[in-house]
């Protein structure tokens, strides 16, 4: 049997937080998306339950055809 390097891919968010001035949290989260220049901090990860495999190549590229999981192929 050959050894193939597999590429495990999980859905996830990465999430940040900045502190926005406004007058209600609705202003806050539109002022927020209308992208002042906000000191934006990486709160973590949260991953999903969606998963993806795929076999690298000999350059560590993934293959495409080898595709399976969670993800639908294009």
């Amino acid at each position: 049997m050959a050894l193939f390097e597999v590429l495990c891919r999980v859905d996830a968010w990465v999430d940040y937080v900045a502190m926005v001035e406004a007058d209600d949290a609705e202003e806050a989260a539109w002022l927020a998306r209308e992208g002042p220049a906000l000191e934006w901090e990486q709160q973590g990860v949260v991953e999903f339950d969606a998963r993806m495999y795929m076999t690298l190549d000999k350059d560590g590229e993934p293959m495409e055809r080898t595709r399976c999981g969670d993800f639908p192929s294009d």
